[in-house]
């Protein structure tokens, strides 16, 4: 479909969304591994810096409030000026945090590069900004289909990188493993330039009819009124926080856990990978089921059987077995929420200002990761043990469940409304 943008005859290809969707695909993936392989530093730097558990554990609930504070302004920033600029930047912060950590000498140093520079960097080139970049290059009859399929294959990088780092580690030290992480970083800066070709697209669809343009969209300010009086929104980014809450305790501090219970640590990488190896399967079905049935009731299911798992596998003796099927089923309810929140935006309030709303959303998501990271952490300090912390977990994730079910999903009045050819 051929449309006109500044005089110009514009025609997206099937190469551009391929180039948006592979690049943000490898953005997202290694990003996301790397990040949520972190725990599986906590016991060696933490020995060799002579740090507490909960001075680490610190600096990861830091990067999580760091993340979730500046998604909104860096998704307002994307949206208005385009995703390029932004990808490339977090790339290259990103490959800082990663360097201050490796040179840390103390708690201030880990907090600044894993905590302060990797958060912001995370707002860049994670989630957020991958899924608005996919979204905005597809069609909305496949857009579900495609969110889940990035969701996926961002998973592919935990897969790739906890056994990397564990191996590393376990070789040459802790030093090393993130020198390897660097290079990572190398190989996401050409595929976060890549990722800003969606803004092009976007608009060329937008143009052509696809829905809501660009140019013809409500103001951010009259879309964030109608947000804050939605109760499905609302509903929803509440509900998140008991997301970032779970996932982060797990990937936090389920390497140590296991270290209590007398495993080889090498099962924390194993259990990682097979969350990862699990969450291409779970991101794929959720996002096919997302395109079929009601996002909010999948969601809140979602919440519901991960508060189910966590509960089965911290009552029984922490055992090689036990800990791989726990990681598989936990794998099949990981980053599937993705698509799911971000189709249930853009089904609400559409493209426009998708990444400023998920952002916010993604802020509250952020304090429940801050929780989950840093108040595990003091809980182990305290009690010795991390009974009282995923208890607490399955309470509220329980609770977010449910309500989550019972929300609306009633898109704006806007959104229902053609675009002005």
């Amino acid at each position: 479909m051929e449309t006109i943008i500044d005089g110009r005859s514009v025609k997206p290809t099937a190469a551009q969304t391929r180039a948006v969707l592979i690049g943000a695909g490898v953005m997202l993936s290694l990003s996301m591994g790397m990040r949520q392989s972190l725990g599986l530093f906590m016991l060696p730097i933490t020995r060799d810096l002579h740090l507490s558990v909960a001075d680490f554990t610190f600096a990861l609930a830091v990067q999580n409030i760091a993340w979730g504070v500046s998604q909104p302004f860096i998704g307002a920033f994307a949206d208005k000026y385009g995703c390029r600029p932004v990808t490339m930047a977090g790339t290259i912060v990103f490959a800082l945090g990663i360097f201050f950590m490796m040179t840390a000498t103390g708690a201030f140093g880990v907090m600044l590069g894993a905590g302060v520079l990797m958060g912001v960097a995370l707002s860049c080139i994670a989630s957020n900004l991958a899924m608005t970049a996919s979204a905005r290059a597809v069609s909305p009859q496949t857009r579900m289909m495609a969110l889940g399929v990035m969701s996926a294959v961002g998973s592919l990088g935990t897969f790739l990188a906890a056994p990397f780092a564990q191996t590393i580690i376990a070789d040459h030290g802790w030093h090393a493993a993130l020198l390897g992480f660097l290079m990572f970083c190398g190989i996401m800066l050409p595929a976060a330039f890549f990722v800003g070709s969606a803004d092009k697209i976007a608009k060329a669809n937008a143009r052509a009819g696809g829905g809501v343009s660009f140019g013809e969209s409500p103001s951010l300010i009259s879309v964030l009124r109608d947000a804050s009086h939605h109760r499905g929104y609302i509903t929803m980014a509440t509900a998140f926080f008991v997301c970032g809450l779970q996932l982060v305790f797990l990937t936090t501090h389920l390497p140590t856990y296991l270290a209590l219970c007398g495993q080889d640590p090498m099962l924390s990488a194993e259990a990682l990978s097979t969350i990862g190896m699990f969450n291409v399967v779970g991101c794929y079905v959720l996002g096919w089921a997302g395109g079929r049935y009601p996002k909010h009731i999948l969601l809140g299911l979602v919440y519901v059987l991960r508060s189910l798992a966590i509960t089965a596998y911290f009552l029984m003796p922490a055992t090689t077995t036990s800990t791989l099927i726990f990681s598989a089923i936990m794998g099949l309810l990981w980053l599937g929420v993705a698509p799911l929140v971000n189709g249930l935006v853009a089904q609400m309030f559409g493209l426009r200002y998708m990444a400023t709303l998920t952002g916010m959303a993604f802020f509250v998501h952020q304090l429940g990761s801050f929780l989950g990271a840093w108040g595990g952490g003091l809980i182990y300090d305290a009690l010795g043990s991390y009974d009282r912390a995923w208890q607490f977990g399955v309470v509220i994730g329980l609770v977010a469940g449910v309500a989550q079910m019972m929300a609306s999903d009633r898109p704006r009045p806007q959104v229902l409304r053609p675009a002005v050819a």
